[in-house]
Parts: C-alpha cells; structure tokens; sequence
C-alpha cells in the first residue's frame, strides 16, 4: 500500500528525525484531525497555517493523505525535508562560431523556489505523474546498481508528446524538482539544465553540430561528479530532432544538428546520474532514431473531468484564499457534493463547458472572468464566480472558433 507523504520546506537548518516524530506528525494529526474527511490529497499548508514550535522550523508543509491512512504515524509516513534554493537560473554561454556568444541553457539548481508546489497543481489523467516519476526513480536505481545497459536497456530518456498548452513542459519541470527532493539523500545537488534548442543553430554554415557539442561539454563537466543528479530539459526536440528521412539528400546543417544530438546522448549515457526529459507538439516530426532512443512515450493531452475540477477548484481556492471572492459556510468543500444546491449544478456546466480545453487556458478563465465582476460594488461570492467562468469559457470558444 502507497504511504501517506509529507514534505517540509525547512527555513534554516536540516531537522532530525527527531523533530519529524516530536513536531510534525502531532501537528498534521491535530490540524486535520477535527475535521478529517479522507480527501487530503495534496494538502499545501502555507506559513500563515502553521503555528507554535513547527513555525520555527518550517515555511511550507505538503501533506498527502493515501488511502485514508489516518491519523499519521511513522508506519505508514514518509517524510521529505528540504530548503529552496535561488529562483533564478544561471544562462550557459556557448560560442556560436564567432566573437560572439550565446545563451543556450538555462540552468537551476534543485529544489528551487520557481517550482516550488508545482508539482500539486499540475493536473492530469489519473496515475500519469505518479507513474512518470516512478519510472524516473527506477531508472535511477538501475543506474545506480550497475544494471548492465546490453542486457537491460534503459537511456533514462523521457518524451512527452501531445498538443500545446497541456502542461509538458511544466511537468518536465515537476518531475526535476521531485526528483531532488526524493533522492536528497542520494545526490549532493541536482542541477536542470534547460536547452534552448533554437539558439543552437548558428548563422555560421556547418556550426550548429559544433554548438550541440559544446553545450553537452558543458553538461558533462557537471556529470562527471557523481554526487551531482543532472536532468537535461529539451522542450519542443523536433526542433533538433527532426525526422532525417524529409529532408532532401544534400548534407544540411540540420541534419548535422540531429547526428550531433544522437551522438552526444548515446555518450552521456554511460553516465548513472543523468536524466533526458524531453516534450513535442509534433511527435510526427521526430527522428526514429530519437524515438527508438526514448524509454517512455507519453501522451499528454487535455485535461479530463476529473483534470478539469481540481484545476478550477484549486483556481477557486486561490481567489478566496487571497479575498477577491467570498465564501459563505466552506461552499468551497461542498461544491462537488450537494448536487442540489445552486451552485454546484452551475459548477457541474461550468466543468461541461471547458472539455476540451487546454490547462493554459483554463488558467486564464479566472482573469477573463473577474474582468467582467471588478465593476461590482461588493466582492462577488462564489457562485457569480462560477457564472462569470462559464460565460468566460463560452466567450473564448466564440473567440476561437473566429479565428480558427
């Protein structure tokens, strides 16, 4: 059976399993436990939730209920402790073939603050994130035992495929930051190193390859540590990974720019602590040698009901949680319960509505939305929220279907 989880943003110092046991499990059990209804999952408590000696030690609290496993305990827990690091990525400059250089990657080190909770608000079908990441920690482990790659194949490459604005990129970046909290005992760093696949093609003839190769030295010089995880992000690789077999017989620099990634991933393979997380809108498009290559092929598409309630919910939350929307009597729990009431049967057309819509844009509904409330004298409660969404959502398939 899976184990509840809890993840602690620590302040300052690394806390003992000690203070785990003394502080944090009391704490989760007495917060939930007046009111305990078995739908926990996900549970974010910021600083403004936690309290007492808990305070001292901790910004941030994520705790994730399985299977009703509660009240919490050492059995069926395990516990996450980390600090954030800087949000902002360092650029990896290249020489492009001139006096010049350029910014080819970005690059973070693990856990960082930009990504933080990022991982909970991602939504998609049921099981996609968990089976990802699992996936990810067994490669690792494979890699870390010494596997023998010519008896079990494993590149520790991922693609995600699918249409824009379903969230690859960010998910790419989730799994990044789960990984360095989840092996923080394993590597001293994790580092995300994000390629900005367009900048490798140079204006100079015959460069691009050699821009490939330089940035890949760069990586490598982070790899040949040990103790230091690198996940490599590639988003939208059929910009240099693109089918070989289309282009016409002459040697181009595009497709010297595919042989070139080819060979610099088959050589940082031998490597145990690295991972290749790669994303595409156009998975058509794509080099069969890359796709040989990659362990995991997985679609991502648009969100399905389930997807599409706990990202307006959690939308719904952050408008009450920061006072642009009232809630009357913890509407909010009920919404998906009381089919009787008002507003969940408007919630209900509301989630009909938006099928087929991407996680982009159902982000951007609550703007669109309140947009159309800001004029009122009052702060408008949740169930005109919920009115305005519909007619947000309503607007834009108007909007689109203009100029499509």
């Amino acid at each position: 059976m899976p184990k509840n989880s809890i993840e602690i943003v620590i302040k300052k110092n690394e806390i003992s399993a000690e203070n785990v046991s003394s502080l944090f499990i009391p704490f989760i059990n007495q917060f939930f436990g007046v009111n305990f209804i078995g739908d926990y999952e996900n549970k974010y408590l910021k600083l403004s939730e936690i309290h007492g000696e808990v305070a001292l030690h901790a910004e941030a609290i994520l705790f994730t209920c399985r299977d009703n496993q509660f009240p919490i305990n050492e059995d069926n827990t395990t516990f996450f402790s980390y600090k954030l690091n800087l949000p902002d990525p360092e650029l990896e400059m290249i020489e492009n073939g001139s006096d010049e250089e350029t910014a080819a990657a970005n690059h973070w080190i693990l856990p960082s603050r930009e990504f933080h909770d990022s991982w909970n608000n991602l939504y998609f079908e049921s099981g996609l994130k968990e089976n990802l990441l699992q996936f990810v920690e067994t490669s690792i482990l494979f890699s870390k035992c010494g596997i023998n790659p010519n008896v079990i194949s494993c590149n520790r490459l991922i693609l995600l495929h699918g249409p824009p604005g379903t969230g690859k990129t960010s998910l790419c970046k989730a799994i990044a930051q789960q990984i360095s909290i989840r092996m923080k005992d394993t590597f001293k760093y994790t580092h995300l190193i994000e390629i900005n696949s367009h900048s490798l093609f140079s204006k100079w003839f015959s460069e691009s390859g050699k821009l490939v190769m330089k940035l890949f030295d760069k990586i490598r010089d982070v790899v040949e540590n040990k103790s230091h995880l690198v996940c490599v992000l590639i988003d939208e690789v059929e910009s240099i990974a693109f089918a070989r077999g289309t282009a016409s017989n002459e040697p181009t620099d595009s497709i010297r720019v595919v042989n070139a990634l080819l060979t610099q991933l088959d050589q940082i393979r031998k490597y145990p602590n690295v991972l290749v997380l790669t994303t595409s809108n156009l998975s058509s498009s794509i080099d069969s040698a890359f796709l040989d290559r990659a362990d995991i092929k997985q679609f991502v598409g648009f969100p399905d009901v389930s997807g599409l309630k706990q990202i307006y919910l959690l939308i719904l939350r952050e408008l009450i949680e920061v006072g642009l929307v009232t809630e009357n009597n913890n509407e909010l729990c009920l919404i998906t319960r009381s089919m009787e009431s008002d507003l969940c049967q408007e919630f209900q057309r509301l989630l009909e509505a938006s099928k087929g819509l991407s996680g982009r844009i159902l982000r951007k509904i609550p703007f669109l939305a309140y947009a159309s409330l800001v004029h009122l004298s009052e702060k408008p409660d949740l169930l005109e929220c919920v009115r305005a969404m519909q007619k947000a959502v309503e607007k834009h398939l108007i909007d689109t279907k203009g100029v499509q």
